[in-house]
């Protein structure tokens, strides 16, 4: 007949084979030497053998004993391991982030926060997903991702909007323009030329029409997009020059491409959602607030 184990025996069995002496598995435990001693001695009892020996102050293990606990020894490893990932998670050590973007942030600031953020939790997984603003917001509100970084203005139910720090607007164009001998673009150097534009519903077009329209400049339109990214990537192909946010324009600057500041104030807004209502993924609060970090760093 099987002897029915008592947790708190097999513990201390586990604790003395550990330290090697009862002192040891009592501060192991918290407990009292007695308490200790006992627990081992009802263990024997109920098995109906011993477990140690005794040679002077220390404790050795009998063949049976040894035996015991190497079957004993991967269970409380695995519960070791499993309370240090506890640890790890409650400390945004170790755990999974799931993070869906607009693209115009994606290549840039996307990309230097997640290396802050990482650098100090090398057990932590992300996974990134790269979307239109609404659909982001859709993917937050049903739960899907853990947080989102959107471009405003956008309103939707179950989710919570922390705007972010403004981002300046920046000419993007060829090595090789006129233009790109300049210190600082204005709107009235871009009448005539040959432009790459956000597309109509973008918060950024509005923006542009406006100062084109205030200055009288009348920009040979060629191509349009609603993605910053894709843009970018127009003019890096020679299409002409785009207006776009300066963290959409930082990963295509090179030998071919150029950026440049606009005189004119215009910038792009973009926010971090959260799933609303209920409590955040710590790991979601934590990888906020280093990205707010690594744009107040950027300036």
């Amino acid at each position: 007949m099987k002897p029915s184990l008592n947790l708190r025996q097999v513990e201390s069995f586990y604790s003395v084979m550990r330290t090697g002496t009862v002192v040891g598995a009592a501060r192991l435990m918290n407990v009292s030497q007695p308490a200790v001693s006992r627990s081992i001695g009802l263990l024997e009892l109920r098995i109906g053998y011993k477990l140690f020996e005794r040679r002077g102050r220390r404790l050795v293990a009998t063949p049976e004993g040894d035996a015991l606990y190497s079957e004993i020894e991967p269970i409380y490893g695995s519960l070791d391991r499993i309370a240090q990932v506890a640890l790890d998670i409650g400390e945004q050590r170790a755990g999974a982030l799931r993070i869906a973007c607009l693209p115009s942030l994606s290549q840039s600031l996307l990309p230097r926060a997640l290396a802050r953020f990482l650098a100090t939790r090398p057990n932590v997984s992300v996974y990134v997903q790269s979307l239109p603003s609404r659909q982001v917001a859709d993917q937050v509100a049903t739960r899907q991702f853990d947080l989102g970084l959107i471009e405003l203005p956008l309103s939707r139910p179950a989710i919570s909007v922390e705007p972010l720090e403004p981002s300046m607007s920046v000419a993007v164009m060829p090595a090789a323009h006129r233009l790109a001998g300049k210190r600082q673009v204005s709107m009235k150097d871009l009448d005539g030329e040959r432009m790459v534009l956000l597309s109509q519903h973008s918060f950024l077009r509005h923006q542009i029409d406006d100062l084109f329209s205030r200055a009288g400049v009348s920009p040979k339109v060629v191509l349009e997009t609603p993605h910053s990214v894709i843009a970018c990537g127009m003019v890096a192909a020679g299409l002409g020059i785009t207006l776009v946010s300066r963290w959409a324009a930082l990963s295509f600057v090179g030998p071919n491409v150029v950026v440049r500041p606009i005189r004119e104030e215009m910038t792009s807004r973009s926010a971090l959602i959260f799933p609303f209502p209920g409590s955040r993924l710590a790991l979601a609060e934590a990888f906020a607030k280093d990205l707010k970090e690594e744009i107040r760093k950027a300036g």
